[in-house]
């Protein structure tokens, strides 16, 4: 193995401590310039929106209020059936004659399918346990 170069910088060890102090870049700078400025361009707005400046006014209210997110209601499905598959049909029957939203039927459809995959591993467990049980235990056991 070979040694590690002790020029290399340890972990958690600066390897310029007098470097460049925090707010010393262009970016900074620019900030610190427009700070003094905002409240007068905030009033400018403020006047340009009240005005009739669209513009200003969704800048304004862009900041000032959060986005309305569309929200699905909560709706009751009753899944007849005794199989996945028929049970998936009646979630796309229900989207079909509009009792539930497209979006919803595809959570659902998606739901149905990760519960199809979950059963199919259960089936192989059971059967693997009762081929093992059948035949004996596998090498390298008891």
């Amino acid at each position: 193995m070979a040694e590690k170069n002790s020029s290399q910088w340890q972990p958690g060890v600066s390897g310029n401590p007098a470097g460049r102090p925090p707010g010393a870049g262009k970016a900074a700078k620019l900030r610190a310039a427009i700070a003094e400025h905002v409240p007068d361009i905030l009033a400018q707005l403020v006047e340009a929106a009240k005005g009739g400046d669209v513009q200003a006014s969704r800048l304004l209210l862009e900041r000032v209020l959060p986005p309305v997110k569309a929200i699905e209601a909560a709706q009751a499905v009753d899944l007849p059936g005794e199989t996945l598959t028929e049970q998936g049909r009646a979630v796309l029957a229900a989207v079909a004659a509009g009792e539930l939203a497209p979006g919803q039927g595809a959570t659902l459809i998606g739901a149905l399918g990760t519960l199809a995959r979950v059963a199919e591993v259960d089936d192989l467990l059971r059967r693997i346990e009762a081929l093992e049980a059948r035949n004996g235990p596998k090498e390298g056991e008891g």
